[in-house]
């Protein structure tokens, strides 16, 4: 399996977990986690591919995306009640859906030639906005917009993606440090509790 398939599948499923779960924390059926598996997966995504013209969006066209969000969706219905710690496991989660879904999102920006700070808004729109609709639909402040490190992860582990890309390292080195850099900073960032300033 190519590695540009594994980051696609390994987003969806880690995204389509957070969705999930987000739902199980509020008490959803099962058809709402459904959605919010859904939306979470594919939400940033498709707002990706409006932007540059990429249509239509790649679910519509292949029906296996559908049936793998599903298929995550009853397995962590089926283990909900052996996850001890649910706002950890959603943290765990969501960050390593950030780190697929930026290196995603840059590399359809570099795809179709745009420049950097181009290709790392690409990256981050990719990352958080399937997280920003499901917290909307869920009647809360999506993290984005809250003082948590989010958005900012995928900055940096941009960042760290087109710097790399000036050594002769392999490409996909390149990329698994840059999945593994906004996985590491968003995690750090909420174990150790370091936010942006907010202003009062």
């Amino acid at each position: 399996m190519e590695f540009y398939t594994f980051i696609n599948i390994g987003g969806t499923i880690a995204f389509a977990a957070s969705g999930a779960l987000a739902g199980i924390r509020k008490k959803l059926d099962v058809f709402g986690l459904a959605v919010m598996a859904f939306v979470t997966s594919v939400g940033g995504g498709t707002i990706r591919d409006i932007l540059i013209g990429h249509l239509p969006v790649k679910w519509i066209l292949d029906s296996s995306i559908v049936l793998l969000i599903a298929g995550v969706t009853l397995i962590t219905v089926l283990f909900k009640n052996r996850i001890e710690k649910l706002d950890k496991t959603l943290t765990f989660f969501d960050s390593l859906g950030l780190g697929f879904f930026t290196l995603r999102g840059i590399q359809e920006g570099i795809a179709i030639q745009l420049d950097i700070p181009s290709c790392l808004i690409l990256g981050t729109i990719t990352a958080c906005f399937g997280g920003v609709i499901r917290d909307i639909l869920l009647n809360e402040i999506p993290t984005l917009f809250r003082k948590e490190i989010y958005a900012t992860a995928c900055i940096l582990g941009g960042i760290v993606f087109f710097l790399l890309q000036k050594l002769t390292i392999s490409a996909q080195i390149i990329e698994v440090v840059t999945i593994l850099t906004v996985f590491g900073i968003r995690l750090i960032a909420v174990k150790m509790n370091i936010s942006l300033p907010k202003v009062d």
